[in-house]
């Protein structure tokens, strides 16, 4: 869609999930190159941008996982006709660039590999977090890995991976690829692993409703799914 007003570009707003930031960083320029609209983007784990939304928060487009999605429909501040399913991603793990790589390709193998390993990072409030808490209670090694884990609220755990803080890094594939310096070991085993479906909406108060639509439908393009898969999600 090519803007043709002659005045300033109109921001949109998007709150938006971290595991879409590396896809965003390549698609939301092009986006505002093609159209003339600008893009004004914030990124918090879903659980996060919940709480900012029920504070008083909006904007023109949320991309957030399904479930939050659906509760932000049922609230009656998105507007469900609206929603677009975009992709869908899996969780793994990551270790600095040029490290070796443990084997984490099943079950006891990752059970060996949390344990041996001196020091994991992951999110205590995104959905790779909470979904890997549970899998370290699942595998009986939760007091082990909580004892020598770092924790933080949302962001790219990967990032201090990066800077040398701690020797693995948890979280949503997508998340891992957007940080230099790292290297992606692999997903959770298939029995262990959880997928992340992101769903795109329209705020019921956007101003902007035919811009915003064209945002979502720009990156439900099969150009879009291209870089999409590049960022390690599983186009919709």
């Amino acid at each position: 869609m090519a803007k043709t007003e002659t005045s300033e570009p109109e921001a949109l707003t998007v709150l938006t999930s971290n595991s879409i930031r590396g896809v965003l960083a390549v698609l939301g320029p092009d986006f505002e190159r093609r159209t003339g609209y600008a893009l004004t983007i914030s990124y918090d784990p879903a659980q996060v941008m919940l709480r900012r939304i029920a504070a008083g928060e909006t904007g023109d487009v949320a991309i957030l996982g399904t479930g939050a999605i659906d509760t932000l429909a049922a609230e009656g501040k998105i507007d469900a006709g609206t929603r677009r399913t975009l992709a869908r991603c899996g969780v793994g793990l990551a270790v600095r660039a040029g490290a070796p790589k443990p084997d984490v390709s099943t079950v006891d193998a990752l059970k060996k590999t949390l344990l041996e390993t001196p020091s994991i990072i992951y999110t205590s409030e995104g959905a790779s977090g909470i979904h890997f808490a549970r899998v370290i209670e699942e595998l009986g090694i939760a007091d082990a890995v909580r004892a020598k884990a770092h924790r933080q609220t949302g962001g790219l755990v990967a990032e201090r991976l990066a800077a040398g803080e701690v020797e693995l890094a948890v979280q949503q594939i997508p998340e891992l690829l957007a940080v230099s310096g790292v290297e992606l070991v692999g997903p959770l085993p298939e029995p262990l692993q959880t997928r992340s479906v992101s769903t795109a909406a329209l705020f019921t108060g956007t101003r902007q409703r035919t811009a915003a639509q064209a945002f979502i439908d720009f990156l439900a393009t099969p150009d879009a799914a291209r870089i999409f898969r590049q960022k390690g999600h599983e186009p919709a």
